[in-house]
């Protein structure tokens, strides 16, 4: 192991040790105030907002072959995170440029951020795993992407339950229903929603919403390039 593994494999350690903080007051509290403001949407919006954005993760990460990249093999760690960092770099500046755009233009092209957002995060990942060597085209490769998602994008209580399940993929993986359709779609949307709510909704006021949506957007591309980029430490590093 090189100086830089050994340097990787010591902010791995830290990360993991983020992944299993108990979750902090102010987090309960919001999480709880969320629970409880779901609890209020009717059924039948649950479950269109549920499929809504079932229907866009799916068609971008089920709906072409094209999509995954030939993943790079027999590559030093640090040679596949230089070009990771280089990929973050562009996927950070497009999604605060995009963020711009939309706040900018009122509440209409503040709620069309929502999509844009959610396909350049998952077009992000799939540069990602063919960067650290995995094949996109498999499925249960895309799966781990979704698992890598909600780490990036969940409540800390969410966090802590889904790091237990990545932390050895090859076994957990193996007990994963073939169906796509069994995913938690339910779960996987509140979380991320939850998440992202307060930053987005800020991006929909008048004046303020251009500087909020490029800050906001810069942000949540920085935190999953970093989750990402442990995930799959974790995997050729870890656990």
């Amino acid at each position: 192991m090189n100086n830089y593994e050994r340097n990787a494999l010591y902010e791995l350690k830290m990360w993991q040790l983020e992944m299993l903080n108990q979750p902090s007051l102010t987090s309960r509290l919001s999480k709880g105030i969320q629970n409880r403001m779901n609890g209020l949407v009717p059924e039948k919006a649950h479950k269109v907002v549920t499929e809504t954005i079932k229907g866009m993760v799916k068609a971008v990460l089920f709906g072409s072959e094209l999509t995954a990249a030939a993943p790079l093999f027999n590559a030093p760690l640090q040679e596949r995170e230089l070009l990771l960092n280089e990929r973050i770099t562009f996927y950070k500046r497009t999604a605060a440029a995009g963020g711009a755009w939309t706040g900018a233009g009122g509440i209409f092209l503040g709620m069309a951020d929502f999509p844009i957002l959610l396909s350049l995060k998952l077009k992000f990942l799939f540069d990602a795993a063919a960067i650290y060597g995995f094949d996109a085209a498999n499925y249960k490769e895309r799966l781990y992407i979704l698992y890598i998602f909600q780490l990036a994008f969940s409540s800390q209580e969410r966090v802590m339950e889904i790091y237990q399940q990545v932390k050895d993929w090859q076994s957990f993986s193996q007990a994963l229903p073939e169906d796509i359709n069994s995913f938690d779609w339910r779960t996987f949307q509140q979380e991320y929603r939850d998440y992202i709510d307060l930053a987005k909704m800020l991006q929909l006021v008048p004046v303020i919403g251009a500087a909020v949506g490029a800050v906001a957007n810069y942000r949540l591309m920085d935190k999953l390039g970093t989750t990402t980029m442990n995930a799959y430490r974790l995997r050729l590093l870890g656990p």
